[in-house]
């Protein structure tokens, strides 16, 4: 996406935006016409997730801008904590 993360975070008051995380594991994967992708970020133990029309080069190793939002999700019975990204750019 290319919106300004500085007029997301001001029109949606529960977003967060961090600079240069280093990426420390990236996975994609395929559910129907989306490749669903898991960013884990150094000095964090939440994934990060979002979704693209296309598979995407892979960001392990790479520094990230990113704004996301925290939110769970259900696995196995059990809720996870997850950061859901709005918005990914290679620094």
């Amino acid at each position: 996406m290319n919106s300004d993360p500085e007029k997301l975070i001001k029109k949606h008051k529960e977003l967060t935006h961090s600079d240069m995380l280093k990426v420390t594991s990236h996975v994609q994967r395929t559910s129907d016409e989306w490749t669903l992708n898991t960013v884990m970020v150094e000095g964090c133990d939440v994934p990060f997730k979002y979704k693209r029309k296309k598979i995407y080069k892979n960001l392990t190793g790479q520094r990230v801008n990113m704004t996301y939002y925290p939110t769970t999700e259900r696995v196995a019975c059990f809720e996870v904590e997850i950061m859901r990204v709005v918005r990914i750019k290679v620094s």
